[in-house]
């Protein structure tokens, strides 16, 4: 695989250049082939949450590395957020963030995987599945894919609708029982457990119904399209 352009990393307040970035994913590097093994060996890495489990219950997860591609990470503006969904749609969507809030809350809790090897186990998240913004819009035959845009430029990318209707994927805006926070993608970031992270972009603000799969930002860095853990990026 082509060597992509790496990502700028935050660690908690610190913000870590391109050289010091190059030096993590260079050691992580080696642990991105163990990968598979972990995520076979791990077994289903989402758990729905019992009916009866309150929020008090959730543990915050730890060990997180924030990427950024943009010199500075987007504000959320509750006032003026929005959600669009558009493209190959019957009817175009405008959502502000108590629209969003108000769909069919889920929650669950899955590991997140990233492609340079360290993984956060036990998060829990809260949102929307992505068929119940869809059924709003009504995407038309002729619409295969979702292009999923981030406010942090240029961050985008696509999945088909089969992988956007997997039962664990959703649009979450809760992490571990709190708004997602600004590093995470507040207001509002994908979730798809079952492929790397730089599949679930953050920072979602507008959905666009497509008919052919596009390569997303790291796709075209040298990434695969499909980030299956453990079946792709030369695992």
């Amino acid at each position: 695989m082509a060597t992509p352009e790496q990502p700028r990393e935050n660690l908690g307040q610190r913000r870590l250049g391109r050289g010091a970035f190059v030096g993590i994913v260079a050691a992580g590097v080696g642990t991105l082939f163990a990968g598979g093994a972990i995520s076979r060996a791990t077994g289903k890495i989402t758990r729905p949450l019992a009916d009866n489990l309150g929020l008090a219950g959730i543990v915050p997860t730890s060990g997180w590395r924030i990427y950024t591609v943009a010199s500075t990470m987007p504000r959320f503006d509750p006032a003026t957020w929005r959600l669009t969904v558009g493209g190959l749609v019957e009817k175009s969507l405008s959502l502000s963030y108590a629209d969003v809030r108000d769909l069919p809350r889920v929650q669950q809790v899955s590991d997140f995987h990233c492609v340079t090897g360290w993984i956060v186990k036990n998060v829990t998240w809260t949102g929307v599945r992505i068929d119940d913004v869809l059924k709003h819009a009504r995407p038309t035959a002729a619409a295969t894919a979702l292009n999923f845009v981030s406010s942090e430029r240029p961050y985008e990318d696509t999945l088909t609708r089969k992988q956007a209707a997997l039962p664990d994927v959703l649009l979450a805006y809760e992490l571990d029982g709190k708004p997602v926070p600004r590093e995470h993608g507040a207001p509002l970031r994908l979730v798809i457990p079952d492929m790397y992270g730089y599949k679930s972009v953050k920072w979602v603000e507008q959905i666009d119904l497509v008919d052919v799969p596009e390569d997303g930002y790291w796709e075209q860095r040298g990434y695969d399209r499909d980030a299956w853990i453990g079946r792709s990026n030369g695992a």
